[in-house]
Formats: structure tokens, C-alpha cells, sequence
């Protein structure tokens, strides 16, 4: 039958029906993390009493990195991070232990050498069994809505790219996820100079959950505030350096 040329088919008419929207993708996490809310864990360093209290919940955990080194039970810190009670974001003394077992050649520094030790020991074999698998699959950063979470510093480009495999190349936006951003000078203590120039560029309404940087004063985790009217909190407060493991219980993103 021939169409009526005075009445376009429906798909081309203004009064039509807008066409169904994609189906948006499943949040990866949306198995673990469906109703529940949340604590979020700053550096643990090796503490594994304090680590202790902070996992003693029905809160699904993201320790945001820096499981290990200084405290004196990184392989105890370790196996309390259990599949489906919670995870960890890659802390750049997490991809150093990593490389450690990996066999690469590493600068002998004091609390990785320790730490080697530990997951050496007999004791902890269960660990250090799955200890390169479970650092190779943790992610450099996690976005459940407006929320970021990760280690060093966060870039505008991580809320809409995926992390790449932490254990892999060092690129640009890996180093800004597990250093923070630095300014290419030394300090005297030996370590990269870090500045915040990236908390200016969280957009408006999103908060970045970070750990990486002591910047508190009072054993709190603490507060920075952008420019561009998003935010910052640093939840690293000393764990297993002679300070206290802080965390914030948060509600359900998913």
C-alpha cells in the first residue's frame, strides 16, 4: 500500500514518542554495595587494632588505601579485608608491596622490608598467597554518585574514566590517584612537595573521600573546600605513625 505523503511516518513526526533511553549500565559494585551504607577507612599504615574497631560493623568498608607498612601488623590488616565485607582502594604503599612481591628490584626502605618480612612469615602464608592477586584487582578509585573515593588526589577525568590496573604503567592520572599532585620538588625529608590545586576543580556538589596527606590538626579527619564549590575531606589522621585511625560512616549511594 502506498504511504500517505501528506503524513510523515512516526518516527519523524514532532508528536511522536521519544525513543526509549539505553538501559544505563550496572554499577559494577551494585552487588556488595545494594541498600548499604557505608564506612570509609583512612590510612591504616599497618594498625591492625585500630583496624579492628573500624571493620567491627554491618557497614560495607572502603579503606581508601595504605594498608601496610609502619604499624605492627600489616599482614593482620591485610586478611581483615574480606571479599563482600569490604575492599581497598590502591595506596601507593600497596603498589610498592606489590612490586616488592613481584620480585622488582625496590629501594630498601625500613617499613617495606618489615612488611616483606611479615608476609613471609609462616604464620601469614594465607596472605600472602592472595596478597598480589587482591593488590592487582584493587581499584585506584572508586565513584558511587557524587561521591569520589581515592587515595592521593583526584582529577575531573576520573568521573568518567575507569581506573587502569594499578600494578600496570604509571600514567598521569594513576600517579594523581595514588600521590596526590606534586610540584616536582624534593622536600628534605626525601619525599615529593605536595599541593592541593586539584580540590579547586571537584565539581559543584561532589565530595572526594581521600586519605594520603595528614593534613589534620586536631585527630579529626579534615575538611577543604574548592573553588568550584565541591570538596575535600583527608581522612589520613597517623595510624600506625603514633596518631589514630579516623573513618565516617556514610548512607547508602546504591
Amino acid at each position: 500500500m502506498a504511504r500517505d505523503a501528506t503524513f510523515p511516518p512516526a518516527a519523524e513526526r514532532e508528536d511522536a514518542a521519544p525513543p526509549a533511553p539505553p538501559a544505563l549500565p550496572t554499577h559494577p559494585l551494585a552487588g556488595l554495595l545494594a541498600g548499604r551504607p557505608l564506612r570509609v577507612v583512612g590510612d591504616v599504615h599497618g594498625d591492625l587494632h585500630a583496624f579492628r574497631h573500624a571493620a567491627a560493623t554491618d557497614r560495607f568498608v572502603i579503606q581508601l588505601g595504605d594498608l601496610v607498612d609502619y604499624g605492627p601488623d600489616s599482614a593482620g590488616a591485610f586478611r581483615l579485608i574480606d571479599e563482600g565485607r569490604g575492599l581497598f582502594i590502591l595506596g601507593n604503599h600497596d603498589r610498592k608491596l606489590a612490586r616488592a612481591l613481584q620480585g622488582r628490584k625496590m629501594r630498601r626502605d625500613p617499613p617495606l622490608m618489615e612488611t616483606l618480612a611479615a608476609f613471609l612469615r609462616e604464620e601469614n602464608s594465607d596472605v600472602y598467597q592472595r596478597a598480589l592477586a587482591d593488590l592487582a584487582k584493587a581499584p585506584a578509585w572508586i565513584v558511587l554518585g557524587h561521591s569520589i573515593f581515592v587515595h592521593g588526589g583526584f582529577h575531573a577525568r576520573m568521573l568518567g574514566e575507569l581506573p587502569p590496573p594499578g600494578l600496570g604503567t604509571v600514567t598521569p592520572l594513576l600517579s594523581r590517584a595514588l600521590f596526590g599532585e606534586t610540584t616536582g620538588r624534593m622536600q628534605k625529608d626525601g619525599y615529593p612537595e605536595r599541593r592541593l590545586n586539584w580540590v579547586d576543580h571537584i565539581p559543584p556538589g561532589y565530595t572526594v573521600y581521600c586519605g594520603h596527606d595528614r593534613r589534620s590538626t586536631d585527630g579529626r579527619p579534615w575538611v577543604r573546600n574548592g573553588r568550584m564549590g565541591g570538596r575535600a575531606i583527608f581522612t589520613d589522621t597517623g595510624a600506625g605513625k603514633g596518631g589514630h585511625l579516623a573513618w565516617i560512616d556514610l548512607p547508602p549511594v546504591l
